[in-house]
């Protein structure tokens, strides 16, 4: 669902009022069509079971995908908090260290929280960008393994080894939370189906207005903008760093600044 990924919060709304009107009128033109060719009778009540149930089918699937929207959005919160804790812990346990190895420990977390916040705060989502953002983060894991094993290597003792699970902690974080925020995301399946229950319901109360012989646009426009504004909130769930809803990074932000980073001069640059 890459094109939906690209559109701004605001037109995903408009794309899918549009989707959902287009269905509703060309439901109307085929109802009355109908009723233009009828002798008798009000062919417009034997669909009201099938457009009941239609909404009945359309408000289900709604739940289904907003909660799953929802609980993700609820993983990637408690993982920035998780990935806040599992940093803090490893920079502390640089005081186990000999001195010389432990400030190059302390920069490159710095730096690797320095990586996380920029990520978190960079509007890309997928594509080569995304991959230039996770090996920024692997060279800074790959230069903390080197310096915590290098000092186990030389200094085996259970404090040092404290420093070994913290860092191997760390680096199971960053693949738990990538995964969290990139890849947890509502199947296109699902997407797919929504919209084309969405179509078919509109469609069909479109002909069941149309069966009727008069609009009503009172009662339609509003049944759309609202159901288009159920599915842009859930959409909007699903983005991790993109539209209104957002993953909250002031954990990050007060650990950054706990470890002596200038948070000033990094939001200015962000």
């Amino acid at each position: 669902m890459h094109f939906i990924e690209l559109l701004p919060t605001a037109w995903v709304w408009v794309v899918i009022v549009l989707v959902m009107l287009s269905s509703c009128e060309l439901g109307y033109q085929l109802g009355y069509l109908g009723f233009r060719n009828k002798e008798e009778g009000d062919g417009s009540s034997s669909l009201g079971p099938m457009v009941g149930g239609l909404l009945g089918m359309l408000g289900f699937v709604l739940a289904f995908s907003f909660s799953m929207a929802a609980g993700q959005h609820q993983t990637r919160k408690e993982n920035v908090l998780l990935e806040a804790n599992v940093i803090g812990t490893a920079y502390l346990r640089t005081d186990l260290l000999p001195e010389a190895a432990a400030g190059e420990v302390r920069d490159l977390l710095r730096r690797y929280v320095e990586t996380r916040l920029r990520a978190a705060e960079d509007k890309v989502v997928f594509g080569e960008e995304m991959e230039a953002i996770q090996r920024s983060s692997v060279v800074i894991h790959e230069a903390l393994w080197h310096q915590v094993v290098s000092v186990a290597k030389q200094e085996s003792s259970p404090t040092v080894a404290l420093m070994v699970q913290a860092t191997n902690e760390l680096i199971d974080m960053h693949e738990q939370r990538a995964t969290g925020s990139y890849y947890n995301r509502i199947p296109t399946s699902v997407w797919i189906a929504l919209l084309v229950i969405c179509a078919l319901t509109m469609m069909t109360l479109g002909t069941q207005v149309g069966m009727t012989g008069r609009r009503r646009l009172s009662a339609v426009v509003p049944l759309s903008l609202a159901f288009s504004l159920l599915v842009t909130l859930i959409v909007d769930l699903d983005r991790p760093q993109r539209g209104l809803i957002q993953v909250d990074q002031h954990a990050m932000y007060n650990l950054y600044e706990g470890m002596g980073g200038d948070l000033e001069a990094l939001i200015s640059t962000q």
